[in-house]
């Protein structure tokens, strides 16, 4: 579909989740991929925490900036959950970290 395609172009980062074909319930198997300044990278992820730790992985191996509307989601991935550099978190993260 066009649209997609165009719709995509525009994605600087992130995480998609869709049935996988002939797909019929809920619990059927899903598609994850990670799509990075328009271009599909990675697909076949399983599930969306393996997809989070990737995406956050390349984001240090390709030295890309955050993007500015995840910003504070990035933070919490590299300071609460993985405790990346924890000694400068800020303030408004400080209570969700007790």
């Amino acid at each position: 579909d066009t649209g997609n395609l165009e719709e995509l172009e525009q994605v600087i980062m992130a995480i998609t989740v869709t049935p996988k074909p002939r797909a019929s319930t809920s619990n059927s198997p899903k598609n994850i991929r990670i799509i990075i300044e328009g271009m599909e990278v990675i697909t076949g992820l399983g599930d969306i925490a393996r997809a989070c730790s990737v995406l956050l992985g390349l984001t240090y191996v390709l030295n890309l900036d955050y993007p500015r509307q995840l910003k504070y989601t990035f933070e919490v991935f590299q300071k609460l959950i993985l405790e990346l550099d924890d000694s400068k978190l800020l303030n408004k993260f400080q209570s969700l970290k007790s």
